[in-house]
């Protein structure tokens, strides 16, 4: 920043700012929070070299993603950022899940209102498959190999499709 009021950085150092401080561009004296904590996770001098190594226009990404990242391993000091992608991903993952089960559950609503035979849902080696195996035919154990997606042991299956078979038994409590 130079003369005037020194950068956030050079508050926390306690030094005098040089008119081509690194870290008064990304770092204003305003918010002393955002190197406080970047300052903390990697350190003042890690964080120079690192900016001094990139092209001036590439800085400032380089910082922003630097606070995201130092605010993410303050929350989870393990994993920071992977954390919470994959708590995300986890959570995208659920939904799918979730979403698949209700555009079945859809699926055999309308064949029933149709009158169509069950069996005009099935491909040919589906077929083939449940006819030898009877528990097939339920819903809630076998739903993932039904939508053909891989099993996953974090999936929920409500309760209200627990007595709905695939076949159009009406096992299924009306609401």
């Amino acid at each position: 920043m130079g003369g005037n009021s020194p950068c956030a950085s050079c508050k926390l150092l306690r030094r005098r700012c040089a008119k081509d401080c690194i870290f008064a561009p990304y770092f204003p004296s305003d918010d002393p929070h955002k190197f406080a904590i970047v300052h903390k996770v990697f350190g003042a001098s890690n964080v120079s070299k690192m900016l001094q190594e990139l092209p001036v226009d590439q800085r400032a990404d380089a910082v922003s993603s630097l606070v995201y990242e130092a605010n993410a391993r303050m929350r989870d000091p393990v994993y920071g950022c992977v954390g919470a992608i994959s708590y995300l991903q986890n959570q995208v993952s659920q939904l799918q899940m979730q979403l698949a089960v209700a555009q079945a559950e859809i699926l055999c609503i309308q064949m029933q209102q149709v009158g169509a035979p069950a069996a005009a849902i099935q491909t040919p080696v589906q077929m083939d498959i449940m006819a030898d195996d009877k528990s097939f035919y339920q819903l809630p154990n076998n739903l993932p190999q039904y939508l053909n997606f891989a099993s996953s042991s974090n999936v929920i299956i409500h309760d209200s499709l627990k007595r709905e078979s695939l076949f159009g038994h009406h096992d299924m409590v009306s609401s």
